[in-house]
């Protein structure tokens, strides 16, 4: 092949590897957006993506293209823009996880548990007006799922920590601050009630769960106390 065509050549395969790499930064944010952990770090939330999603694969083929690209090529610029391209999709896909994650948390999260849905049926839907009046007369931590477990034995959700902080600790300021009387806390879990109503918090690793409902019903739909290491929390992933 002539000096030109091979010239013409790696040009081409180094624009189409460009866009390849622009294309994959995309590819990744998209996938964060929509599976990234809202807990990770940038660091964290980057590795994750490389090794689960399509990230991988999207640099495994940029750099085949432009390693055909740096071969053909004769002219140092070229090759210096071959080894460049491939570095920067990875700077670009760091740079665009943790924007990615805050718009997954500002999309599939709340600042606090959601029990009333519209069109529910009753007895149910009174009980979940009931647990979102308990819900709604406390200050929260985390940030919460949009999905749970609702019923006429009260209404659970999940939340997760964007940072360390001790979950019951929160509770115990917050509810008596709130008219709530904390009447079972043994350091796993406390229960509060106030006015025939009741509520129960749980911390779980990176988050938590909550519970409202009547005073008469125990927690999680469960008839007893719940002891360590319940399902309730690996229920959340």
């Amino acid at each position: 092949m002539p000096v030109t065509g091979r010239v013409v050549s790696a040009a081409v395969l180094l624009v189409i590897g460009a866009g390849l790499a622009l294309l994959a930064v995309l590819v990744h944010y998209g996938f964060m957006a929509m599976y990234g952990g809202v807990t990770d770090t940038a660091f964290e939330g980057f590795t994750w993506g490389l090794t689960a999603g399509p990230s991988g694969l999207a640099l495994s083929l940029v750099m085949v293209v432009v390693l055909i690209g740096f071969v053909l090529s004769t002219r140092r610029w070229m090759r210096l823009t071959a080894v460049a391209i491939p570095v920067l999709m990875l700077l670009g896909m760091f740079a665009v996880t943790p924007a990615a994650l805050g718009q997954k948390m500002e999309t599939q999260f709340v600042s606090a548990p959601q029990c009333v849905i519209e069109d529910t049926d009753e007895p149910m839907a009174s009980a979940d007006r009931e647990s979102q009046q308990a819900f709604d007369s406390i200050s929260h931590i985390g940030h919460f799922r949009g999905g749970g477990i609702s019923g006429v034995g009260g209404c659970t959700r999940w939340f997760v920590l964007s940072e360390d902080a001790d979950v019951l600790q929160h509770y115990r300021a917050a509810l008596p601050a709130a008219g709530w009387e904390v009447v079972e806390d043994d350091g796993r879990r406390l229960r509060a009630q106030r006015d025939g109503l009741a509520f129960e918090a749980m911390p779980c690793p990176a988050g938590g769960v909550v519970w409202a409902g009547s005073e008469e019903n125990r927690a999680f739909g469960q008839g007893t106390v719940m002891p360590a290491g319940s399902d309730i929390c690996a229920a959340h992933h």
